[in-house]
């Protein structure tokens, strides 16, 4: 691990211990940078703001590739389930406690509510341009994406908040949702 990864890694496990004992408002960036050890300044390089610590995620790019790959005669709400179902598969598993554990700040911490819909202003909109890109009519594209980024946001928030084991299985019950397949 670099040393740029273990400050990032130092700053998220800091930023939870605060956000466990005092609470997320009441815990600033500079406490955050403080308890890792490094300048608030060095926080800043490695986050934008306090709430992209638990925002913020690298899968945009993955999830509008999966989706573009999907089949050009392939409906535009299908496609966007089926790209983010191919998607989370293709993803590393993620350690489920800490994605838990951020989940669960977002879920329970109003003031987080602007941040999360910023995220997925940009997610949506990644959704949306891939299905243009593979074919599909922008304002279908763009119903879709809501719909299916609506159903990927819930099944996060609600396996946060709950106690099964695999967010995959979570995720691929909400996508089921939208195409009926219950």
């Amino acid at each position: 691990m670099t040393r740029t990864q273990r400050t990032r890694a130092s700053l998220l496990r800091s930023a939870m211990e605060l956000f466990e004992e005092r609470g997320y408002d009441a815990t600033t960036a500079a406490a955050i940078a403080a308890r890792a050890g490094v300048t608030e300044m060095t926080f800043f390089r490695h986050f934008p703001s306090k709430d992209a610590v638990l925002i913020e995620d690298p899968y945009d790019p993955v999830i509008a590739d999966a989706i573009e790959r999907q089949p050009a005669e392939m409906p535009p709400l299908a496609a966007a389930a089926a790209g983010v179902r191919d998607a989370w598969t293709s993803l590393p598993a993620p350690a489920s406690s800490e994605v838990r554990d951020r989940l669960r700040v977002v879920s329970r911490t109003p003031s987080l509510r602007g941040a999360l819909a910023r995220n997925s202003v940009q997610t949506e909109r990644a959704i949306a341009d891939a299905l243009v890109a593979r074919g599909s009519d922008p304002g279908d594209a763009r119903i879709a994406a809501s719909a299916t980024l609506g159903a990927l946001n819930a099944s996060l928030l609600d396996w946060a908040d709950g106690e099964d084991a695999d967010l995959g299985t979570a995720i691929d019950a909400a996508l089921r949702v939208l195409g009926n397949e219950r």
